[in-house]
């Protein structure tokens, strides 16, 4: 019999494994599943960042134990990029730290930052690493509603609200704020005036911030997520994450990047230096060329992104099913059409899964506040959104 240790016993089984034993089963059975159930970029990177990628690993040299922090030009690199795109000034040597993706950065700094007795906020729904990392540090956590009704600055409004209600309700008071702008799930955008706001709160209350900005290449319509960073003193209480997977579709890669507060950058690179001896040089040396290199790469992601959601939203609704094209991100989050609410998201992705061979990740997977929604993922060609859209509608004229 397998005991689970009581770190792990805190860790609830993955709800999205439901759906993912289902799709599993199905194809197992020889069934064609449109699969925009994880968000795991289906275009490959730029040539240019593959054949560096290559030339460097033909190196005798490059295949020695790495640096923890990230070799000092990858992290010039990473400095430059963020100049260039937000304004904003970053010392390599003590603001900038590689880690192996955004989710492993997150996870060691709030390992490094929390210990048992500390409190958390997260947003809710948000993206399970933001609420399990503190779990697994030994921390508590108090989710924070994020608002679906209303426009942009009605949404913006009420979550600072949310915020400071929950900050005060909190016991002792909260030690960091996790967020993530444009959102995963919800593609929630905020413009530089939320950061501000929240950036003056924190700072008076003495709270960290740590900020994932993983969706922040993929915007549309004239929309462009701004950075925490921007905010002047922000790096007085914060850090932001930052990664080459989306923009750049280096999935698989996993390179990411925390930036912003010393004191932080300082910590994540300690407790790093035990855990790890950092990344395949070669991909350190072929994430400088990305980064250097020229960002139609990434507009040319973004487009083709913003062409499916177009071809998704767009077909939804003529299907009856009320949806709204996000301003960013890959996704699409949903509210499940009112005449099948009542099977709650679970088992109407299950329902789509069987009955029209589309598989979407059910809401209630991304925390309490996500039930009544589904979240797409437009991680499959345009062709396959198209059938998606016509699976979809022959099972809502039904």
């Amino acid at each position: 019999m397998i005991e689970e240790f009581p770190r792990i016993k805190r860790l609830p089984q993955y709800v999205f494994a439901v759906v993912n034993d289902l799709k599993a089963r199905l194809r197992k059975e020889g069934e064609d599943i449109i699969d925009f159930g994880m968000g795991n970029p289906d275009l490959p990177p730029a040539p240019h960042i593959i054949e560096k990628l290559c030339e460097s690993a033909k190196k005798k040299t490059t295949h020695r134990y790495s640096m923890s922090q990230g070799i000092p030009r990858l992290r010039k690199a990473i400095a430059d990029f963020y100049k260039k795109r937000y304004n904003v000034d970053l010392d390599p040597e003590k603001e900038v730290i590689m880690t192996i993706g955004s989710k492993e950065g997150l996870a060691h700094l709030m390992l490094a930052m929390l210990e048992p007795g500390d409190i958390a906020m997260v947003p809710s729904p948000r993206y399970p690493i933001h609420y399990y990392a503190p779990v697994i540090a030994g921390a508590s956590v108090l989710t924070v509603p994020l608002p679906f009704e209303g426009n942009d600055s009605q949404k913006q409004e009420q979550f600072l609200k949310n915020i400071y209600e929950t900050y005060e309700d909190s016991y002792p008071e909260a030690k960091v704020l996790i967020l993530n702008f444009p959102n995963n799930p919800t593609t929630m955008t905020v413009d530089i005036e939320f950061f501000k706001e929240i950036v003056n709160f924190a700072k008076k209350k003495k709270l960290w911030i740590v900020h994932d900005l993983a969706y922040g290449d993929l915007c549309y319509d004239g929309y462009k997520a701004p950075s925490i960073l921007q905010v002047e003193g922000a790096k007085d209480i914060a850090v932001e994450t930052y990664s080459l997977t989306k923009g750049f579709s280096m999935a698989g890669w996993r390179v990411g990047f925390v930036l912003g507060n010393e004191t932080l950058v300082y910590n994540l690179k300690r407790i790093k230096s035990y855990l790890d001896y950092g990344m395949f040089t070669p991909i350190q040396v072929a994430s400088i060329i990305a980064l250097e290199g020229d960002y139609s790469v990434v507009e040319k992601a973004r487009d083709t992104y913003s062409k499916r959601l177009d071809i998704l939203v767009d077909g939804l609704n003529k299907a009856g099913w009320n949806v709204q094209k996000p301003k960013a991100t890959m996704f699409l989050w949903a509210k499940i059409p009112e005449k099948f609410q009542h099977m709650g998201s679970v088992e109407f992705s299950k329902f789509l899964l069987t009955e029209g061979k589309v598989a979407v990740a059910p809401g209630i997977g991304f925390g309490e506040h996500g039930e009544g929604y589904v979240r797409f993922a437009v991680v499959e060609n345009e062709k396959r959104v198209r059938q998606a859209v016509s699976n979809i509608k022959k099972l809502m004229r039904k």
